[in-house]
């Protein structure tokens, strides 16, 4: 019998996925030649009314936002001592490390001089409110690192590394909850200072713990996406023994979030607003029943959290309200005092489509490299099929 065909290795062979990701990523290398060769104006429909778009709106506001499952979840294990939560841990924090990386990236190209991005650095303004969130960015994304670092460490044989990171975890995750609290609320306080500008339906002087708020339910929302994700990618179990509990936190941070809402909502007699059923109260609509009444509704129920199909779908509902609250805030509560209507183009859908499947590739090579999962490295497996 010969064995020389069973001892072979396997051959990678790239499959459709594979094919997509590799499309997106030279389209996005395209883009961003073009982008620092010619200029914003030849890749983006930005203007002086309007120098806020997509990239600011999806890449930074969502990409920040969502990411927040990792602080959320490192204190629940680290500071509230819920170990149970700890086989999820990992791949949450580079989920949040991956987000936090691309929103850099993303920032990298929005930025009308990026080569003096390090300027927060060296030259502080310790009134601007940017300035804050550069520094709790950079900071973060470096605790985010060391908090990953073991896992490295692990792999590659350094254990005397990682054991001094893990007796100093704990301090790390107060540093980490305390950054991710600072900058999450500021990105809402950006838009503190446009009262006149930005529509009465997202405008509130609580918009920091608007933001805040909103991140930690979409957050959750996003840990459970990424573990339904890991399943059909990698063929692992789905943790609902985790991830019901965390559903139940997700109804309270959207619920606590969606009446806080509506309060702002009705100090700025805006109800109006949505009766008229305009193009801001249809979007306000359409936003907050997917992203709060439908989420909250749905996981309210225990049957319905304990089966994997509704767990997931009420996760993907609040993180696309999410996403909407966003591009709301950022883009249509503008358009009205800017005086014009903006769409991103699509070389600006590009970057933005690219960076999210790179994202997701880098993910996927850091499971199958490093023991990101309890049961160690994940093996290639056979992709799905197209439309699987």
């Amino acid at each position: 019998m010969n064995t020389t065909a069973t001892l072979a290795p396997r051959r990678f062979r790239p499959g459709f996925w594979t094919a997509v990701f590799v499309v997106l990523f030279l389209a996005f290398c395209t883009v961003t030649v073009i982008r620092f060769t010619k200029g914003l104006g030849a890749v983006t429909n930005l203007s002086d009314q309007f120098p806020w778009g997509l990239w600011i709106g999806f890449d930074l506001l969502c990409g920040v936002g969502l990411a927040a499952g990792a602080f959320t979840l490192t204190a629940v294990v680290h500071l509230f001592n819920l170990k149970k939560f700890e086989p999820i841990v990992r791949p949450t924090i580079l989920t949040g490390f991956l987000g936090y990386a691309f929103v850099i990236v993303a920032l990298l190209l929005d930025l009308g001089q990026p080569w003096r991005i390090w300027h927060a650095i060296v030259y502080w303004n310790p009134h601007s409110v940017m300035f804050e969130v550069a520094w709790c960015v950079m900071l973060y994304t470096t605790v985010l690192a060391v908090e990953f670092s073991p896992v490295v460490f692990e792999r590659f044989g350094f254990h005397a590394p990682a054991r001094l990171i893990h007796r100093i975890i704990t301090p790390l995750v107060i540093l980490g909850v305390l950054l991710s609290t600072l900058h999450q609320s500021s990105l809402g306080s950006l838009y503190l200072i446009v009262p006149s500008k930005l529509h009465p339906l997202w405008y509130s002087p609580m918009m920091p713990l608007h933001f805040y708020i909103s991140a930690i339910g979409a957050g959750i929302g996003m840990v459970i996406l990424e573990s339904y994700l890991s399943k059909r990618a990698f063929r692992r179990h789905l943790e609902m023994d985790l991830l019901e509990p965390l559903a139940r936190g997700m109804v309270v941070a959207l619920g606590i979030y969606g009446l806080m809402r509506l309060q702002g909502i009705r100090r700025n007699h805006a109800f109006g607003s949505i009766l008229e059923f305009g193009y801001e109260g249809r979007m306000f609509l359409l936003e907050f029943t997917l992203g709060v009444i439908l989420p909250v509704a749905l996981m309210s129920f225990r049957r319905l959290r304990s089966h994997p199909d509704w767990l997931v779908g009420g996760a993907f509902l609040a993180v696309l309200g999410f996403v909407m609250n966003r591009l709301n805030i950022s883009i249509t509560g503008m358009e009205a005092a800017s005086g014009v209507r903006y769409l991103p183009s699509g070389m600006e859908i590009i970057v933005s489509v690219g960076l999210v499947a790179t994202g997701m590739a880098v993910f996927a090579f850091a499971v199958r490299t490093f023991p990101i999962f309890p049961e160690g490295p994940v093996a290639h497996p056979k992709e799905p099929e197209a439309g699987a």
